[in-house]
């Protein structure tokens, strides 16, 4: 709110400031005569008092009027001069001659000079002194009160429109979360009241949207299970009997796909469950090592050869850490797996926890995600190009299913380089308020 503030405010001061001092001159540049004639005529009665106080008496006492007039005059000047001095400009020599009054002006169209014509050579002239110091700070407090209740004003003109917006900013944070039901309660009367009900609106569809998706791939999913565990146990009873190798052949071939199907499903229904936002996170504390040793253990048999080498790096002593060991667990058997796939004889994971959350890297030596893809690889369904065989490459759902598992922590999952050569899948929990 105060970068904003502070930005209208100096944009406000500046233009203030400039109209100000530009303006009155402009102004004044084009009215000028209109402001000479008005000066003139302003000062009309003076100068002619002043005038026929020096012409009551010979000139030789002029000088001597004029000590005597300038004193009682201050802070105004009474000076005697010359009609033709340098001092005057043409135009003002001019005038003089022709036995007329001429006052200038200054700022704002005051007159700082008033001079009447006494006789043929000689001139009085009544001079306007600047303001004293004290009074020109005066002014200066005014300018500074006015930009202040200009600031007062601003503040309490933008803090309902920040207000709103702060809201706004709030709703679409916790609607990008995954809370579909969010919405702004903002006044229509509001000044963004059009701007959140578009929001609300939109909100509304894609909520719906959402939900039927959801709502359709739950659907989908659970009634696929019922004709391919059908399926899996006809096939394995037809396997029972006694076949010819030929056909025995197919049928395993059947069962393998079917059950690669069944798997599918699984995972749809897995990542399903992720996208619902009343599912709150577990929070239990375990110990890291425990826990990382567990996960290599689930997956050990999954190992496609003997020669790889899965490295476990421990960086400080490990403390307890809350997190949520069914989805976390899952994120890391995902990534080991996905690394497993692709390795060539090295897999290292990397642990390492701090006051602000616990870093879980997965490292391998394969041949890494090109920079273009290191977002899109997180996308359901998506594989890269050297992974469309589904012998390597899966059904696509892994890494979108592990980062769906960290972000309903609160934690996020990202795709590096890594130091062995291949790809990095860094993963982060911070700690719980």
């Amino acid at each position: 709110m105060f970068r904003i503030l502070f930005r209208l405010y100096l944009v406000t001061i500046v233009s203030f400031s400039a109209a100000i001092y530009l303006v009155p001159d402009l102004v004044i540049q084009v009215f000028h005569e209109r402001f000479v004639t008005y000066n003139l005529d302003y000062s009309r009665g003076l100068q002619t008092l002043i005038a026929k106080q020096f012409r009551a008496v010979p000139s030789e006492q002029w000088p001597a009027l004029a000590a005597e007039m300038d004193k009682e005059f201050q802070p105004l000047h009474i000076v005697l001069n010359r009609n033709d001095d340098a001092e005057f400009t043409l135009d003002e020599r001019e005038r003089l001659r022709r036995g007329e009054n001429v006052v200038r002006i200054g700022d704002w169209g005051w007159r700082t000079l008033a001079v009447a014509p006494l006789n043929e050579q000689m001139v009085v002239k009544m001079v306007v002194p600047p303001d004293p110091t004290d009074v020109s700070w005066l002014y200066w407090s005014i300018n500074v009160l006015i930009g202040a209740t200009m600031l007062a004003c601003l503040l309490l003109w933008l803090r309902p429109h920040w207000r709103d917006l702060e809201r706004l900013k709030g709703t679409a944070e916790r609607f990008g979360k995954g809370h579909l039901s969010e919405r702004t309660q903002i006044s229509p009367s509001s000044n963004i009241g059009s701007l959140a009900n578009v929001f609300d609106t939109m909100a509304g569809d894609i909520e719906n949207l959402l939900n039927q998706q959801r709502d359709l791939l739950n659907a989908v999913s659970h009634e696929l299970r019922t004709p391919l565990t059908r399926l899996d146990f006809g096939l394995a009873l037809a396997l029972s009997d006694d076949l010819p190798a030929t056909s025995r052949e197919r049928l395993q071939g059947l069962v393998a796909h079917i059950r690669e199907l069944d798997e599918l499903v699984l995972e749809l229904l897995s990542y399903s469950r992720l996208q619902n936002p009343a599912r709150l996170p577990e929070q239990v504390d375990v110990s890291l090592d425990e826990f990382i040793d567990s996960i290599l253990g689930s997956v050990d048999e999954e190992l496609e050869s003997p020669e790889i080498v899965i490295d476990v790096l421990l960086n400080g002593q490990l403390e307890r850490f809350s997190l949520d060991p069914r989805l976390t667990a899952r994120a890391l058997q995902n990534l080991l797996r996905n690394a497993m796939r692709y390795c060539e004889k090295r897999i290292q994971i990397g642990v390492q926890v701090c006051p602000k959350g616990c870093e879980i890297w997965v490292d391998d030596d394969g041949i890494g995600i090109p920079e273009e893809e290191r977002e899109r690889i997180f996308e359901p369904f998506y594989r890269l190009d050297r992974s469309r065989d589904r012998a390597t490459g899966g059904f696509g759902l892994g890494l979108a299913i592990s980062r769906r598992a960290l972000e309903a922590q609160g934690g996020t999952l990202t795709a590096q380089p890594s130091p062995l050569g291949g790809a990095r899948f860094r993963l982060w929990l911070p700690t719980p308020a």
